[in-house]
């Protein structure tokens, strides 16, 4: 519910106008009393307290003359702490409504810090905390957001706030749905129970609500019993479309077998673990897809009963589906196409892609303030398109490019490095590379520019997915993303936590080390083609799995968002960076 705060907020400016009409300048030099220019002049000759006042009225007045992106950076600009208390309650009030309106999340955040400090009615105060939960949901601080709005709904019992909260629990990893519960009250334990419940669902519709009726009946004054979110609703209209049989599609032979074999090994032990674990479990067909002939796949997966395909796994094909007007039956298949979009009408495309890992490196650089970045990527066709990916997104979002360099992989990295430093232009580093080149980088870097402390960003490739303190001493502080099976400590707080914890123990005690991050993405491909009945109808939907939360695209292309480790004596450790929520920034 959006309160509106113009009303008082005129009133108390019309009274500060007033109060300030004791210097009349020159009649031939009166403008309008209430021009925003002449205010910003004025502050510009003003003392720092006055000043501030005068250019949270011309924001003010800004606002309502529906000039809103340069009321937004005037109340950004202007020092609040020169304001007194009611000022700066309104200065709050308006930052982050223009904060909120103009797409500004780090602008709402500043506003609503220190709100104990304001001394705002209870409908204010509510209105800046509902504020500030939405801007954190919208950084990427989920935890934050849910624990204000759990807070909230707790003082005041609204019910239209239960949208909100299940949207920020629903991207909460196992970890942090703990920790919420350390200190949490009654209410708040049984959204996190709920919320757990309907994770563990796996795609057995039926089972999920005969659990939800039961969760219920012990919690019948719950908000959550008595308004079910709406996206547990909506599950009620798949009941009855559940995924029972499954066609995989994938190669016994050629290139892509070895790659086949470990994504199968991950689908075949997560689905017994799955049936032990006491839900329906789905059927599995596997289907050789070497000789590459799709619709004779699928013409045998629909003999078969299949309602749901899994596959193929090669490129090309992929690409040749999604140029498709619809595809015979819904499909995941376990790679992308080369296409800018996906046209097909059904299909929906997974995979371990780079160029996904170097869009969220750069969306993560850019939200820590950097702005001048440096490449140091293979020189072959995988550098360049993860390269070219990480490039885009950075330059989307206002970013330049200072430098970038191509390596041969075979050569050391101290001279590739060296020119990557780019004459000191660049404010960080993005590194592609695998374990063994990755090792030498920041000892180089420390070599030639050690009074810069260039920060790295990286991703999951310079891992090899085991501990090795002695090894990776040299990449200490470096920055990367990772699937949560991977890095469990980083990730969700340890293995206890990690999703899919029985089938993550059996793979990783049995499998070779180079293959676990295909083993776990066969353990979500299965998830994922459960869910495709939910993916298709509840737009938003999430999983958060072994190799990252999943959401899809409007084009059904799923994007993995992963968790973030930082070296630190040569172990991946947790990343969390409290300036980027206690400084405001503000891009």
């Amino acid at each position: 519910m959006k309160i509106s705060s113009r009303g008082p907020l005129a009133a108390a400016l019309l009274a500060l106008m007033m109060a300030g009409c004791a210097f009349q300048p020159p009649l031939v030099e009166r403008r309008p009393a209430g021009d925003p220019d002449q205010l910003l002049t004025r502050a510009e000759q003003q003392a720092p307290e006055r000043a501030a006042r005068s250019r949270l009225e011309a924001a003010a007045i800004l606002a309502r003359q529906g000039r809103r992106p340069q009321a937004l950076e005037i109340a950004k600009q202007l020092d609040d702490a020169r304001l007194p208390t009611e000022a700066r309650g309104r200065w709050a009030l308006l930052l982050s409504d223009l904060g909120e309106t103009e797409g500004d999340p780090w602008a709402v955040i500043r506003a609503t810090q220190g709100l104990e400090a304001l001394s705002l009615p209870g409908d204010r105060a509510d209105l800046l905390r509902e504020r500030q939960a939405r801007a954190l949901g919208r950084v990427d601080e989920p935890q934050a957001a849910a624990e204000i709005l759990l807070r909230l709904q707790a003082g005041s019992g609204r019910l239209d706030l239960n949208d909100p909260i299940w949207e920020q629990l629903s991207r909460l990893a196992p970890g942090a749905l703990r920790e919420l519960g350390d200190d949490a009250g009654a209410t708040a334990r049984a959204w996190l129970e709920l919320a757990s419940l309907v994770r563990s669902g796996s795609g057995d519709i039926q089972r999920l609500f005969t659990r939800l009726d039961d969760w219920r009946d012990r919690h019948p004054e719950h908000p959550a019993a008595r308004r079910l979110p709406s996206d547990i609703l909506a599950l009620r209209d798949l009941r009855g479309r559940d995924v029972r049989h499954i066609a995989v599609l994938l190669p016994e032979s050629g290139p892509l077998a070895g790659v086949a074999d470990a994504i199968e090994d991950g689908i075949r032990a997560h689905h017994l673990n799955t049936v032990n674990g006491g839900a329906s479990g789905a059927r599995l067909s596997f289907l050789d897809s070497a000789g590459g002939d799709l619709d004779a796949l699928y013409a045998e997966a629909r003999n078969r009963g299949a309602q749901v395909v899994l596959g193929p796994l090669d490129k090309d094909a992929v690409s040749r589906l999604e140029q498709r007007d619809r595809v015979p039956l819904p499909t995941l298949a376990l790679n992308y196409g080369e296409a800018d979009r996906n046209a097909a009408d059904g299909l929906f495309q997974y995979g371990l892609s780079a160029e996904d890992e170097a869009r969220q490196v750069a969306v993560r650089a850019r939200q820590d303030g950097h702005r001048r970045a440096s490449l140091l990527v293979p020189d072959n066709a995988w550098g360049r398109r993860v390269g070219e990916a990480f490039a885009a997104a950075w330059r989307e979002d206002d970013g330049e490019i200072a430098n970038a360099v191509r390596y041969n992989p075979g050569m050391p990295a101290t001279e590739s490095t060296k020119r990557a430093l780019g004459g000191g232009r660049a404010e960080l580093l993005f590194l592609l590379a695998l374990p063994d080149y990755a090792r030498q980088v920041p000892p180089t870097i420390d070599y030639f520019a050690y009074e810069r402390e260039l920060p790295v960003y990286a991703t999951s490739h310079l891992y090899e997915g085991r501990p090795q303190p002695r090894l990776d001493q040299d990449l200490n502080g470096v920055l990367f993303v990772d699937i949560p099976w991977q890095i469990p400590d980083a990730a969700v707080g340890g293995e206890e936590a990690l999703p899919f914890l029985d089938s993550y123990r059996q793979l990783r005690e049995e499998s070779d080390p180079a293959m676990f991050r295909l083993m776990a993405m066969g353990v979500d491909a299965y998830e994922l083609a459960r869910r495709l009945p939910q993916f298709q109808a509840i737009p938003g939907s999430e999983l958060f799995g072994a190799t990252g939360t999943l959401s899809a695209a409007e084009d059904g292309r799923i994007h993995r968002d992963l968790p973030w480790a930082r070296f630190q004596e040569g172990v991946p450790r947790p990343a969390i960076d409290l300036e980027r929520l206690t400084d405001g920034r503000a891009r």
